[in-house]
């Protein structure tokens, strides 16, 4: 995806990064109970649960934590979260997918809404925005991985679609359901992934300038500072020059 390795590297140097950990691991958390509670609680029985722990071990969450969050699921008094997403439309027009996961709709619902009309934007209808993205696993690999000839045959061997390679890394993509299975394919011929998946990959991106990533900026953090917010996705592209003042 245009972008995103630059967005990211930009999110890194923005500071803050322990309060940032912080609600990560909160959030993965929510997500590996979630998926637990919704199937079985062995990550190699439940392939939604054994994305989250894989998720949650690339960035280095403790293994208590997660085990601890299994547990929750199994108990009686956890709580029922309903996953929910929001489309809308920020500064400029551009095009924002919220994913959340809630124990309060209203509560959920009234926030994102005022988070996109401080910002200048707009909440949209279901598929509003969605239309313009595509639904699918992505698989990522360091460039240590191997060169990008070697990379796209392994994934098209695996069973992927596409794989996008620059930089920073391979970026290997599948259809949703294949997920699981490309990933662990995959494993077996380039060894363990950086991170396995499921995102909205936009089909055409859009530059900003610098007052329009800074508007978008504040707005995605705001939205990513919500608790109810798992993940914010979004079709701009921040340009080298842009990047640089930012």
């Amino acid at each position: 995806m245009a972008g995103h390795s630059k967005w990211a590297n930009i999110q890194h140097r923005k500071g803050k990064q322990d309060a940032i950990r912080s609600k990560m691991f909160s959030k993965l958390a929510k997500e590996i109970t979630v998926a637990a509670k919704m199937g079985d609680p062995d990550p190699d029985k439940n392939p939604r649960l054994r994305l989250a722990v894989k998720a949650a071990k690339a960035v280095s969450m403790p293994k208590d934590v997660i085990d601890r969050a299994i547990k929750k699921s199994q108990m009686g008094d956890a709580a029922d979260y309903t996953e929910i997403r929001y489309e809308g439309y920020g500064p400029n027009g551009i095009a924002i997918i919220v994913e959340c996961m809630t124990d309060n709709l209203n509560r959920t619902a009234s926030n994102v809404r005022s988070y996109f009309t401080k910002a200048g934007g707009n909440l949209g209808q279901t598929g509003s925005v969605s239309h313009g993205f595509d639904r699918l696993g992505e698989i990522s690999y360091p460039v240590s991985a191997g060169d990008a000839d070697t990379v796209m045959m392994a994934a098209l061997d695996a069973g992927a679609d596409d794989v996008e390679s620059d930089e920073d890394g391979h970026y290997i993509y599948c259809a949703v359901e294949a997920l699981s299975d490309v990933s662990e394919a995959l494993e077996k011929t380039l060894g363990e992934s950086t991170e396995s998946k499921l995102i909205w990959k936009p089909q055409v991106t859009t530059e900003v300038d610098l007052e329009t990533a800074q508007k978008l900026m504040k707005l995605i953090d705001t939205l990513e500072e919500d608790d109810d917010v798992q993940t914010v996705t979004h079709n701009f592209d921040v340009p080298e020059d842009v990047a640089a003042q930012l």
